[in-house]
């Protein structure tokens, strides 16, 4: 079951992740795409392709995580993932509820957190370059 049954769960998390209270074991694969979403959705003051990096980066570092070669913050899958948010929530009714449009987010391909396998090769996608720098899809396009 979702922790985000409501709006205000969702927005809550989105605000926990920007001034980095939340907890770490809320940063799952739905907690990355409910920040997004909260980004993209509700904080026109806040441009997601621009400002997100520098904000997970921040976060990781709050939480110790090392933005390194190998670990941390990862160029290429965040800016998959604001791509394919971004279009989706743009075929989605502009008055939905957050969470209503989170939840169909995670029903479709989006839901796994593997679906940019299905786009990058595993050898490309874990990449140096790949982590450090937007990389085209080498499979098909999103």
């Amino acid at each position: 079951m979702s922790p985000f049954s409501d709006d205000k769960a969702l927005i809550a998390h989105g605000e926990a992740f920007l001034d980095r209270t939340l907890p770490k074991s809320h940063w799952t694969h739905e907690g990355h795409v409910a920040a997004a979403l909260y980004i993209l959705r509700q904080r026109p003051d806040l441009t997601a392709e621009v400002d997100l990096p520098d904000l997970i980066r921040r976060y990781n570092e709050i939480n110790c995580v090392a933005n390194t070669d190998t670990t941390g913050y990862h160029e290429t899958l965040t800016q998959a993932h604001i791509q394919v948010i971004r279009r989706q929530i743009a075929a989605r009714p502009s008055l939905e509820p957050l969470h209503v449009t989170l939840a169909g987010l995670m029903a479709g391909p989006l839901g796994d957190k593997n679906w940019p396998l299905t786009h990058w090769s595993r050898e490309v996608l874990f990449s140096v370059e790949a982590r450090k720098f937007w990389v085209e899809p080498d499979l098909k396009p999103l």
